[in-house]
């Protein structure tokens, strides 16, 4: 009986893919920059919040990427001390994070940070930490 169930466990997971924990655990966040919203899916929660990308003259690197790094509060040395909280690294020194710039949010205006409502940051900052950056994946296309 015992290996009965190991061989159907090991069948349903070729068949049906990872296991609903393993699903649960991936956090994939989408930001398109054409549209300035950013997409988060978190198991079976779905969010969507708008954001803002590089303004001109600036620039938001596209593709797929993994956080580096998470500072639940930065400065940044670069732009005059900008406050950047909840930040989630992920090229570089390009983050997702928090701004008091809300009146901008859902058009260009950035340095090139993806810039969301620091409550979005705050959310979004607790799921990467929680659910591990190997488990994350942000994905930046126009």
């Amino acid at each position: 009986m015992k290996k009965f169930l190991i061989v159907a466990a090991m069948l349903a997971t070729a068949l049906f893919g990872t296991s609903v924990a393993g699903q649960a655990a991936m956090l994939e966040a989408k930001i398109d920059v054409s549209s300035q919203i950013m997409t988060v899916r978190y198991g079976l929660e779905v969010y969507r919040w708008t954001v803002s990308t590089a303004r001109p003259g600036y620039f938001t690197p596209r593709g797929t990427y993994r956080p580096q790094r998470t500072a639940r509060m930065w400065y940044s040395k670069k732009y005059h001390m900008s406050p950047m909280p909840y930040s989630v690294f992920f090229h570089g020194g390009y983050a997702i994070h928090g701004t008091g710039a809300v009146r901008q949010l859902g058009r260009p205006a950035s340095h090139g940070c993806v810039r969301l409502h620091t409550a979005n940051a705050a959310t979004f900052y607790s799921m990467v930490r929680e659910a591990g950056f190997g488990n994350t994946r942000i994905v930046v296309t126009n």
